[in-house]
């Protein structure tokens, strides 16, 4: 079976088998099922003798009342057999997606996020739903007429020797060139369906940017130059597209040639045996349906085949997600960290993403409850260091320590439970704001919702909704503006309640006024946490209790705001920059701490 349908199996394939051997009860039934459908059809065959033969030529009145009651029980059960094959194999092909699906968006969950950096959402995407779509098509309707159409093949191929194994002889010379294009073409149409299912992928990457994007297109006045990008994709998937069907229409084609070499083979010859007298018309005619009908599953075979090998490469595509080693690793024995405040080390830790060194040499002490900011130019490394807290990224050389534990002796859990994190993009779901707020707490109650939006300065927005809390906001919170966005974001946080607080830059994007409410939020989050803040305005960090200056990955300068201002250095350079530049100050009573 593996090299007429040209399968070479991996492990990844012998595991597809394994889900599929899951329901063996349910495929043996099946196949049972297909066995019935495969002898109602030879019956059928067999039946066309004893119908020209008794009935037409012999004028036997039994066999005129019995057979008209022998096709309607043999189609009764054909039918019940249609069914339960149909019913079942469907069953095994849905539960197996169910499995993989389940399989692929849990294993795309655990991967880090330079994993994330490397794919396009669409792509990720397209592996769920569309390569996932196609293995459902091998597995369910491919296998399932494939056993149904060798099982009829054999059923068939029984009557036509049977009937007349001479004339038997004659038609099965032509049965093995029906091997060639089945193997032939099933190649082409694999390499094809690869390449097709690639552009799809991107098609759905290019949507996803470009729609999610639509501000930014309208804005830039790109329509027309998006318009015509999509247009060439949709190009490139119709030309694919025309090749795979030009690949699976030569194997139907080859083998109705075939089929046709083997009909006149038998016409000929079994003609001449009944103009001879010796065969009747009865058999002759009862073996023409057979072979007839045998050649039609072995056409099916191969649009299976096309199927098998489209399903294959949709397999290849599915495993390479679902093998995907995580970089982030957790230890056989990791340790639990308790919900108290920590103190934060960063002891001599090195980073390196790709083949750049992104930090050097870093060392910080941060005490629980104390304040940290992290201040430098765009690239200097700020957030790639705080990363290294949640373990989105591992240190490259030393270590990140918390309290006395080595980060990556900790499970994963356990460290991020400990972990929240506000970012200058607020993530939030279609969801509604309450559900957005519990995001991470789904016990909260209802009272700790409430008062976590009080505590974020968000409950006074919130209740001007016209469903109050439970009002949807839309994809990644479109309905909002940004620094009602960002107060639900620091509400998130505050009802996590965890004991270490990053802050990345969450106020860059905002407007002065919203600004002012968001670092009040944020003055009453970070109280009693060890805290790190990236800072974009730097008059917002002013009564940080440590602030650190970080340029190409080291950090050159530390100490309070009046320390550093003090010493004249990159700092204050820094500072009079942006004051200049017209960054202005906030009011007092917004800055962080105080």
């Amino acid at each position: 079976m593996k090299k007429i349908f040209n399968i070479q199996l991996r492990d990844r394939h012998y595991e597809l088998l394994n889900m599929i051997k899951e329901h063996r009860f349910r495929f043996i039934s099946s196949m049972i099922c297909s066995l019935l459908i495969s002898g109602c059809t030879a019956a059928m065959a067999w039946l066309v003798g004893p119908v020209v033969d008794e009935m037409f030529t012999n004028k036997n009145l039994v066999m005129i009342k019995m057979l008209p009651v022998a096709i309607i029980v043999i189609f009764f059960i054909r039918g019940i057999s249609v069914f339960g094959q149909e019913y079942l194999m469907s069953y095994v092909g849905q539960d197996i997606i169910r499995q993989l699906r389940n399989r692929l968006y849990g294993r795309i969950q655990d991967l880090p996020i330079s994993f994330f950096q490397a794919e396009k959402t669409g792509v990720l995407m397209s592996r769920i739903t569309n390569d996932v779509n196609l293995i459902k098509n091998m597995v369910s309707d491919t296998v399932k007429a494939s056993i149904r159409d060798i099982f009829s093949i054999v059923a068939l191929t029984g009557v036509i020797f049977y009937r007349d194994w001479q004339l038997a002889l004659i038609a099965m010379v032509v049965l093995p060139l029906t091997i060639f294009p089945i193997v032939k073409f099933g190649r082409r149409v694999r390499k094809v369906s690869t390449r097709n299912q690639e552009t799809m992928a991107e098609l759905n990457a290019f949507l996803h940017e470009t729609i999610s994007g639509n501000k930014i297109v309208k804005a830039f006045g790109m329509e027309g130059y998006e318009k015509k990008r999509f247009g060439e994709t949709v190009m490139r998937i119709f030309r694919l597209e025309l090749k795979t069907a030009k690949a699976k229409a030569r194997s139907p084609a080859a083998m109705e040639l075939i089929a046709g070499l083997g009909s006149a083979s038998v016409f000929w010859y079994g003609g001449l045996r009944v103009y001879n007298g010796t065969s009747t018309l009865g058999n002759l005619l009862s073996f023409l349906t057979a072979v007839l009908l045998v050649y039609e599953p072995i056409k099916t075979l191969t649009k299976a085949n096309n199927i098998i090998q489209e399903g294959m490469a949709a397999a290849d595509r599915v495993f390479d997600i679902v093998e995907t080693e995580t970089t982030i690793r957790e230890d056989e024995n990791p340790v639990t960290l308790s919900r108290t405040p920590h103190r934060v080390v960063f002891e001599n830790v090195f980073f390196r993403y790709d083949t750049v060194d992104v930090l050097k040499d870093v060392n910080i002490n941060a005490a629980p409850g104390e304040i940290i900011a992290l201040v430098g130019t765009s690239g200097g490394g700020k957030t790639s260091l705080v990363n290294l807290i949640p373990r989105f990224f591992d240190v490259s050389r030393g270590a990140v320590r918390i309290d006395d534990h080595d980060i990556r002796g900790v499970s994963l859990k356990s460290l991020r439970d400990q972990i929240a994190i506000v970012s200058q993009e607020p993530i939030l779901f279609n969801d509604s704001v309450r559900n957005n707020i519990a995001y991470g707490n789904t016990a909260a109650t209802e009272k700790e919702i409430v008062d976590a939006a009080r505590a974020a300065y968000a409950y006074d927005f919130i209740q001007q909704f016209p469903k109050g809390f439970d009002t949807t906001i839309g994809e990644l919170g479109g309905r909002l503006s940004g620094g009602e966005k960002q107060r639900i974001c620091i509400a998130r946080a505050f009802l996590k309640d965890a004991p270490i607080l990053i802050l990345d830059e969450a106020t860059s994007a905002l407007d002065t006024e919203s600004e002012m409410w968001v670092q009040k939020a944020l003055g009453n989050l970070i109280k009693g946490r060890t805290t790190f803040v990236i800072a974009h305005r730097l008059s917002t960090i002013a009564n940080a209790h440590r602030i650190l200056v970080i340029v190409g990955g080291r950090i050159i300068e530390q100490g309070t705001h009046e320390e550093l201002m003090a010493r004249k250095g990159e700092y204050c350079k820094l500072h009079q920059m942006q004051f200049v530049n017209g960054g202005g100050t906030l009011p007092e009573s917004a800055t962080l701490g105080a």
